[in-house]
């Protein structure tokens, strides 16, 4: 338990009791919350709740995800490395089963970047039923809209002057900086691609989320040696 507060220093009891279970361990969250507090562990505060606003019509920010690939969502985050250069993040996420798709890593980034890391997503995946995202420049650039109309996808964007979170991207992203971008110093582009999609396989197959009765969104699957096929 220590061990994987040191290695997962944001975490609370809940989560790495989950963690200990998926280990082998037969602990109960209870059993975990007792030691953790005898051992001087602090519990992370949790975050205040934020309201949301809704369009008047109720349009497309009512939308709410129902199964894999029906609405992805986008966004970007920014950050720097050790010699003060800025990059940003573009995040992708299946809001239903809260998997992050992909993560691009770039000193800059733009509507043809977008595009073109959709593209390699629809390909492996196959095309969602909506896209959600801000309204940001890169987002509501029209040579993004026209592509991802094209497709056979719907845009669920948030209209200009509607004061609403993109609520899945926003949680993700924050739990992005305080878990690893705030303990993190990287010396150049490469470092920071390699340990940010390292980060991104552990939150996808490792780290539970409470939102999913603390499983991962994406467990690995491991296939029993005796029940592998035979090759001829």
């Amino acid at each position: 338990m220590i061990e994987l507060t040191r290695q997962y220093g944001r975490y609370g009891y809940r989560r790495v009791a989950a963690l200990l279970r998926d280990a082998g361990w037969q602990v109960n969250d209870k059993r975990v919350e007792r030691l953790w507090r005898r051992e001087g562990l602090k519990v992370p505060m949790k975050q205040p709740k934020k309201g949301r606003l809704w369009l008047n019509d109720g349009s497309c920010i009512r939308l709410r995800p129902e199964y894999r690939n029906h609405v992805w969502s986008y966004d970007f985050v920014h950050h720097r490395t050790d010699d003060g250069r800025a990059f940003r993040t573009l995040n992708i996420l299946d809001e239903h089963s809260r998997e992050c798709l992909a993560i691009r890593v770039k000193r800059k980034l733009n509507s043809t970047e977008v595009i073109d890391a959709l593209t390699d997503l629809f390909i492996l995946r196959g095309v969602p039923a909506y896209i959600r995202s801000d309204n940001g420049p890169e987002f509501i650039a029209e040579a993004v809209r026209d592509w991802i109309k094209a497709v056979g996808a719907k845009t669920a964007y948030i209209e200009p002057g509607s004061p609403w979170e993109n609520g899945y991207c926003e949680s993700f992203n924050g739990r992005m900086r305080d878990e690893l971008l705030n303990g993190e110093i990287f010396y150049s582009l490469r470092e920071a691609q390699i340990i940010i999609e390292r980060w991104r396989t552990h939150y996808n197959t490792k780290r539970p989320h409470s939102a999913l009765g603390y499983r991962p969104p994406a467990p690995e699957a491991i296939v029993p040696m005796d029940h592998r096929p035979i090759m001829h």
